[in-house]
């Protein structure tokens, strides 16, 4: 069983357990991971241990805390399946955006500049991270449900890079044609389209994982924050 190893202090004065990788030179710019319906799991952990080798102070913090700390799921099973669409739907967003600021918080203290990045739900965090954190810039992986957030698209004063798969089962073409027209004329906003990719495609291991969008999305990821913090 995995176990935490780094505690964050939340608005309300509790304690959030998270997933702390450091880069071989022991600092560097910080990068909080929010995390998809599947807890912090292996996949989450792999990703920060990616930025880490970066030269990236990254923190992947148990969104799902307020659900049931400690939450850890695999793709691979329909009964792990059934739990995550449980938990993302008793997710409460506005919650898990004060968890997302608590940690940034945290993660400033010991670098100073700190980028999000996020998948699936933690793409939809990453977006509101950048109309309601205090993040230096964000970027969303195949972000559920931003559509339904675009109001709030005047709040960006960061950059924001978005990765959306135009075959994405969970984001229909009629939400992200309206992503596109909310943030194509933004000037903090970088949109990227993966033509053919669905939902996921970034995932490792994932039934929809796909090499070469991986790798392109990921090397822009990379850059953006090299360029951003």
């Amino acid at each position: 069983m995995f176990e935490f190893n780094t505690t964050i202090k939340t608005k309300d004065g509790q304690d959030m357990g998270g997933y702390l990788a450091t880069p071989a030179s022991g600092s560097g710019p910080g990068i909080v991971v929010a995390q998809e319906i599947f807890g912090v799991n292996t996949v989450m952990r792999n990703v920060a241990d990616w930025l880490a080798g970066q030269g990236f102070v990254a923190l992947v913090p148990d969104l799902f805390w307020r659900i049931e700390p400690g939450i850890e799921l695999t793709d691979q099973t329909e009964a792990e399946w059934a739990r995550a669409f449980e938990l993302f739907g008793a997710f409460d967003i506005d919650s898990g955006m004060d968890d997302m600021q608590a940690a940034i918080t945290h993660l400033r203290g010991q670098t100073g500049k700190v980028g999000t990045v996020g998948y699936c739900l933690g793409g939809s965090l990453a977006y509101l991270s950048a109309t309601r954190t205090d993040a230096d810039a964000s970027v969303g992986y195949y972000g559920v449900r931003i559509n339904e957030a675009l109001a709030e698209a005047a709040q960006i004063s960061k950059p924001l890079m978005l990765h959306i798969a135009t075959k994405d089962e969970f984001v229909p073409p009629e939400a992200q044609a309206a992503i596109h027209e909310i943030l194509d004329g933004n000037d903090h906003a970088t949109l990227h389209d993966y033509v053919g990719n669905d939902h996921a495609f970034a995932r490792v291991g994932g039934a929809h994982f796909d090499q070469t969008a991986a790798d392109l999305a990921n090397s822009r990821t990379i850059a953006f924050f090299k360029a951003n913090l």
